[in-house]
């Protein structure tokens, strides 16, 4: 048998290895998000070189990879609005009801010692950006059925992922631009 690729660990599996962060527990370690599949050359080179390759940079590989497979195997051309709209509420209903729970806003997230901006930034590596992006997918997918109102709106939702991506993926702070309010009624009626 041959091998073309390897499961690489973001955070090492160690507290020594690699990127390694102690305060992950061991399940954590080995959870789906914390694995990359690399070639064994690349595997080699992120751990003989973690500084070069931060977690950030390999979580944006996998996030990359990720949306790219989305794009061809998730989005769908539908006849109408409401079929549409049938496709994409579930999964921004999810990503409203992951902000309400686990967002910035809450009050765990005033206590630095609580975990709740690991466990955020988590939700939204595994939750919110990859949602938002089927739902941008199956927006760009079905323009012909938005109104020019909702384009603009889709325009400003493709900014705010940017913006988010560059935050909890590039590490990048500044200024993102909010969530727009009407992408929650977007297809509608």
């Amino acid at each position: 048998m041959i091998h073309v690729a390897e499961m690489a660990h973001v955070f090492a599996a160690a507290d020594k290895g690699p990127r390694a962060n102690p305060t992950l527990s061991e399940a954590e370690r080995g959870a789906f998000d914390n694995l990359i599949l690399l070639c064994a050359n690349c595997h080699t080179m992120v751990d003989k070189a973690p500084d070069a390759f931060p977690d950030s940079m390999m979580l944006g590989w996998k996030f990359d990879h990720a949306k790219k497979l989305a794009a061809v195997f998730g989005v769908t051309e539908f006849a109408d609005r409401a079929a549409a709209r049938a496709a994409i509420a579930p999964l921004l209903d999810e990503n409203h009801a992951t902000f309400e729970r686990y967002g910035p806003h809450i009050e765990a997230a005033r206590n630095p010692e609580s975990g709740a901006a690991e466990t955020w930034r988590r939700k939204m590596l595994t939750k919110i950006l990859p949602n938002s992006n089927r739902v941008l997918a199956q927006l760009v997918a079905n323009r012909a059925l938005l109104r020019d109102d909702e384009r603009a709106v889709v325009e400003d939702f493709r900014h705010h992922i940017d913006d988010l991506e560059a935050l909890h993926i590039g590490g990048v702070h500044e200024d993102a631009s909010r969530f727009p309010a009407a992408m929650q009624t977007i297809l509608e009626h």
